[in-house]
Parts: structure tokens; sequence; C-alpha cells
């Protein structure tokens, strides 16, 4: 490659320096691809000042992916780089899914996606049985209501 002024450039070297951002493009690929499913989109989340305002998007422990399965059940993936870790709010938001009959995950890569689909199929908790976190991670099993 050239610049301008007609000069040898050195190769690019690329680097990945938002590897969340890469697991993400990945997970929604497989999500959209995926047959069970029936619509996915990204939900932002956070906060910015816009015309002065402070204006909040989301809210606490939201998925960075929801959407809905084709049998009509409401989907929610945490999506994180490989050394990421979910924080306390977005366990129990994951959890407030399953509890409610939905198929919730946390996924870095399409492998996570395809794994949690198929189990979603018929095997793991049953829909009247959910575990219920409190604050920090001190869970008990209990029927859904």
């Amino acid at each position: 490659m050239v610049d301008l002024f007609g000069d040898d450039l050195p190769p690019a070297v690329r680097t990945n320096a938002r590897p969340e951002a890469a697991a993400l493009l990945e997970v929604l690929k497989t999500l959209r691809a995926h047959s069970s499913v029936a619509w996915c989109e990204r939900m932002n989340s956070g906060a910015a000042k816009i015309d002065g305002r402070f204006i909040r998007f989301g809210w606490t422990g939201c998925p960075d992916v929801i959407g809905q399965l084709n049998d009509g059940r409401l989907l929610g993936v945490e999506v994180k780089a490989p050394k990421g870790k979910l924080r306390p709010e977005q366990v129990i938001f994951l959890e407030r899914i399953r509890c409610a009959g939905g198929v919730a995950f946390m996924a870095r890569d399409c492998r996570d996606v395809l794994r949690e689909l198929a189990a979603s199929r018929g095997t793991g908790r049953g829909a009247n049985e959910c575990v219920l976190l409190t604050c920090y991670g001190t869970s008990k099993t209990s029927g859904a209501r």
C-alpha cells in the first residue's frame, strides 16, 4: 500500500481494542440466523448528556440483546469479552427472565449461543422452577409465579 506521496506504507497491524464489540457482532449474527429465534435486537443502555440534559438509556442489568423465540418466549443475552464477568445486577436480571419462562444467558461467542439455544429446547430448568436471587448472589429454589 502507498500513501499520497507514493511512498510505501508498512502493513497495518490490526488489533481488536474492543473485544466485547466483536463478540456482540458474532452473537447477533448467530442469533439472527438461528431457526429458533423470531427476532433479536441490540439493547443499548447507559447514559449521555444531550443538550445539557442527562438522559439514561435502558435499565439496570439490562441485557445487551433482547428478542423473542419462535415459541413466544423472551430472549435475553448478555455478551461478554473472553475475560468479562457479569455484574450482580446482570445476573439478577437474567434470572428474572428465566423465572418468567424466558431464555437468558451470557455469551462470549457463537458456540455459547448455539449451546444455550439447544439446551432451551426442553432440557434445563423446568417452567415452574426458578432460582430467586437476592442481592449479590444468595439464592434459593422456588416455584415461579
